[in-house]
């Protein structure tokens, strides 16, 4: 067992004297010393003679709010984590907690074996740097916005906090979770990445939950279900929009409890699990017409990252060029790695609707079919075999007379406008993008180049 000892004490703060005796006995045997508070005023007293390790808080306590704590210590100790500890019937102060600072939380009755994984994690994140562990290199770009989401990671990294990523197809909602992922104390635990949109409606559960041999017609087999195959680590559910309302039942279930049940099975297994959840869909708006529940998402968005557009960032993109030829072009033989600079201009100036997959699509296309080893700016700077949406193609003559990527976007502009009788909120579902996206293409346009 690590040496705790030289930690300092750990405070615990309830009202009841023997849940601070059993948390107390539970972490002496674990070797760290205990302090203990049964009131905010005491638990306030603790803290101005110094920082603890850790803290474990009640949220109910007869003089205030366990919040109330969690937010001064992420205030005056940021580096210290607390969990707190709640009553199923008060599990939505949980997620308030969590979304104040607190790395975890934990429900009574009190498990001990849980207790004690939760200790351990809080102990370990305690000797975490500031800063953490950094999983974030791969995320390319030195820009103010991509330096604020690395920031954004690995504080985010700090809890166990559930996270929601947001953000347009293409702007790597895996890659940030991987990044969260390697930058906590759960960095050497499986992660495992989920495309529910991806899985037929009727294997969603078993293939996430798992299975008993004859749960149903043709399970031969007992399976084990990607939960299981992530206890421990961290579980990406991509496109969790795509869920049918019945699996998103049972996820809930999963999230508050910590527990799974297989299909066919008698009996619950036990989930230490971090979970991650994205989409490109909005679904609040899916809450409203009823197809994903809405405590369900107040669960998932404890905490919010938003993946930036490419077109927020554009000054990143001969960075961005330079590591995706060094990655699909470095096994061949004077392979390019670098673009010329006329070339990233006219990349700068494009809009990208398919944003860093569109980037690394355009490049691989280029070099895959390129006979010489340099990229040929008249090919980059057209349209040739890009569909920005709705799936409109828009051609280039063989002959040279070749559009630049903002005419055709002009002319793609003009035409979703027109068949939208000018409504700009149609046209922006035409193209299958955010109103946002839209205005700023317009206002990138001359009105000439769109009327």
């Amino acid at each position: 067992m690590a040496d705790f000892s030289i930690l300092p004490p750990a405070l615990i703060v309830d009202d009841e004297p023997n849940i601070v005796e059993l948390l107390g006995i539970t972490l002496q045997g674990m070797g760290i010393a205990v302090t203990g508070a049964h009131s905010l005023a005491e638990a306030y007293a603790r803290l101005a003679e110094g920082a603890p390790s850790l803290c474990l808080s009640d949220l109910r306590l007869p003089d205030g709010s366990g919040i109330d704590l969690v937010r001064r210590l992420h205030v005056l100790h940021p580096q210290v984590p607390v969990a707190v500890i709640t009553a199923y019937s008060t599990a939505d102060g949980a997620v308030e907690a969590m979304q104040a600072g607190a790395f975890d939380y934990m429900a009574k009755p009190i498990e001990l074996t849980r207790l004690r994984r939760l200790i351990a994690q809080a102990v370990d994140l305690s000797r975490l740097s500031p800063v953490g562990l950094d999983g974030t290199q791969r995320l390319v770009g030195n820009s103010a916005v991509m330096r604020r989401l690395r920031d954004d990671i690995r504080r985010v990294a700090r809890s166990n906090a559930p996270v929601h990523i947001t953000g347009e197809s293409g702007t790597g909602k895996e890659l940030a979770a991987r990044a969260i992922h390697a930058s906590g104390v759960r960095h050497d635990k499986p992660f495992v990445a989920v495309n529910c949109g991806a899985i037929p409606e009727g294997l969603v559960e078993s293939e996430l939950f798992g299975a008993e041999k004859g749960a149903y017609s043709g399970a031969v087999q007992r399976r084990e279900g990607l939960f299981v195959a992530a206890n421990g680590g961290t579980i990406f559910l991509d496109e969790i929009g795509e869920l049918p309302m019945m699996v998103q039942v049972k996820l809930l279930r999963a999230i508050q409890e910590r527990t799974i049940r297989p299909l066919g099975a008698s009996r619950e297994i036990p989930l230490d699990l971090r979970f991650i959840s994205a989409t490109h869909r909005d679904l609040q708006e899916m809450v409203v017409a009823g197809n994903f529940r809405r405590d369900l998402l107040y669960r998932l968005d404890v905490v919010r990252l938003q993946m930036p557009p490419l077109r927020e960032h554009p000054e990143d993109i001969p960075q961005l060029a330079e590591v995706i030829l060094q990655r699909i072009g470095g096994a061949q033989h004077g392979a390019p790695t670098r673009l010329p600079a006329g070339t990233l201009e006219r990349l700068g100036s494009y809009a990208f609707p398919g944003n860093v997959r569109e980037l690394e699509n355009l490049l691989e296309r280029h070099l895959a079919l390129q006979q010489d080893d340099i990229l040929p700016e008249a090919e980059l700077t057209s349209s040739g075999g890009v569909a920005p949406g709705n799936g409109i193609l828009i051609s280039v003559s063989a002959r040279g007379a070749l559009a630049t990527l903002d005419t055709a976007e002009a002319v793609l502009l003009r035409q979703m406008l027109g068949q939208a009788g000018g409504d700009r909120h149609h046209a922006a579902d035409l193209l299958g993008v955010s109103l946002q996206s839209l205005e700023l293409r317009l206002r990138r346009l001359s009105p000439e180049e769109i009327t």
